[in-house]
């Protein structure tokens, strides 16, 4: 059964750099999604970045544009989400998602089937 596990979280002061990592324990065939999503504390799940690895494509929240950059290494089977210039609502939970097959909505989480446990970063100003 496949798992993800993320890592990298932690605790920055506002203008830093945090890489996040997620290990996918399987291997998807054909076509698939991987996506990151964070929750802030009383607010709603929201999806930050995902990622068509298989072509390449990715996409963004408005709130992250120009500052996070998804990306996928097919050979170490991770997923890795660059954040620069973080800011104090940066903070929260950063859960790595998945699906196999075609997402028409990729930054929607009910469109994933496959969560980690998140990572924890904190953002202090």
């Amino acid at each position: 059964q496949m798992q993800l596990t993320e890592s990298g979280g932690g605790s920055v002061q506002a203008g830093g750099s945090l890489t996040l990592s997620c290990v996918n324990s399987g291997i998807f065939y054909g076509v698939y999604y991987m996506a990151w999503f964070r929750q802030q504390p009383g607010g709603a799940r929201e999806g930050v970045a995902a990622i068509y690895p298989s072509g390449g494509t990715t996409f963004y929240g408005d709130s992250v544009k120009g500052q996070f950059t998804i990306s996928h290494d097919k050979d170490k089977n991770t997923l890795y989400l660059q954040m620069t210039n973080l800011k104090p609502e940066d903070a929260g939970v950063y859960v790595c998602a998945a699906r196999g097959g075609r997402v028409w909505d990729p930054l929607n989480g009910d469109q994933y089937n496959l969560w980690g446990q998140g990572t924890q970063v904190t953002v202090s100003s």
